[in-house]
């Protein structure tokens, strides 16, 4: 999973023969982040929400299933659809400065590889932005840049590109989420 980035979604499933309480029916996950080095001498594992987790279980087993702590999964990658537009969530720690931002319902990949900013409500130049963290991307900025829309532009990992106009208005604020009006297609 070395090739596989935060945003990308994943099919999962468990079976009877791996624990009595498993449905068998499967759930699709997003990966929201990555566990650096061995991860207790284990690379590839899916740490589940409780709902998720609830979810790989036969009806009204959801508490049997838990108990059972970890288990074995079989997964396979899978194109993410939400059925929605691209949302980008401005995060706490921006300022006039420094701004970030969270890519939410991401299409197709999921994972992106690059994301730039424009800040000068279209006659500026694209400024690559840098992972910070998960799918949270952030780059410094001119103070006056603020008088201005910002528009983003996100690359896939298999270098599709979708460009969100001016989806970040004038007077943004932090922990503010603004909706695009593009997606990419779900599909890998």
């Amino acid at each position: 999973m070395q090739s596989s980035r935060c945003g990308a979604c994943y099919q999962v499933l468990c079976t009877q023969t791996q624990n009595s309480h498993c449905s068998g029916n499967p759930i699709t996950v997003t990966l929201t982040d990555e566990c650096p080095g061995t991860c207790n001498n284990d690379p590839v594992h899916f740490d589940l929400s409780g709902i998720a987790f609830g979810k790989l279980a036969k009806s009204g087993e959801a508490a049997q299933l838990h108990n059972a702590g970890r288990i074995p999964i079989f997964y396979k990658r899978v194109a993410c659809n939400y059925n929605t537009n691209i949302s980008f969530k401005v995060d706490k720690g921006s300022n006039p400065f420094f701004f970030a931002v969270v890519c939410e319902g991401v299409n197709g990949d999921g994972d992106l590889s690059l994301v730039e900013i424009q800040t000068g409500g279209g006659t500026s130049t694209w400024t690559p932005m840098k992972r910070m963290i998960g799918a949270t991307w952030s780059v410094g900025i001119q103070p006056n840049t603020q008088k201005l829309p910002f528009s983003l532009r996100l690359t896939s990992d298999t270098n599709q590109t979708v460009t969100a106009l001016n989806v970040i208005p004038v007077g943004w604020t932090p922990k503010t989420v603004y909706k695009s009006n593009v997606n990419f297609p779900a599909k890998l």
